[in-house]
């Protein structure tokens, strides 16, 4: 292989990483909260579907909400337990809050 083959390669290589880590930052920035209009002018309540959803954006939320005061992880115009077992189901997906860890752990202590 020559030289300017493998530099070839390489510039190849490295846009399409650079093409990648775009659409990344794209979908990640594109579930980041925004204003919650409903919270204003709705007299609806945020239900299960929110909560879920919230859940399931909280670690991104936590991280723009380090940054800006006007957004909080949690909807306190919500609807109630609904809202909070959507949520604690959304982000146990998210923060692999499942119970395969613990049986993981017993089968290894098991082992030995």
């Amino acid at each position: 292989m020559n030289p300017a083959s493998a530099m070839l390669d390489c510039m190849k290589a490295r846009g399409a990483s650079l093409v990648l880590l775009a659409l990344v930052l794209v979908v990640v920035t594109a579930c980041a909260p925004g204003p919650n209009v409903a919270a204003v002018n709705g007299p609806e309540a945020a239900g299960f579907w929110f909560g879920l959803w919230h859940g399931l954006i909280c670690p991104i939320t936590f991280i723009v909400s380090l940054f800006n005061h006007g957004v909080s992880i949690y909807e306190v115009h919500n609807s109630g337990a609904w809202y909070n077992f959507g949520f604690l189901i959304g982000a146990s997906m998210v923060l692999g809050g499942g119970g395969a860890g613990g049986a993981h752990s017993a089968r290894r202590r098991s082992r030995t």
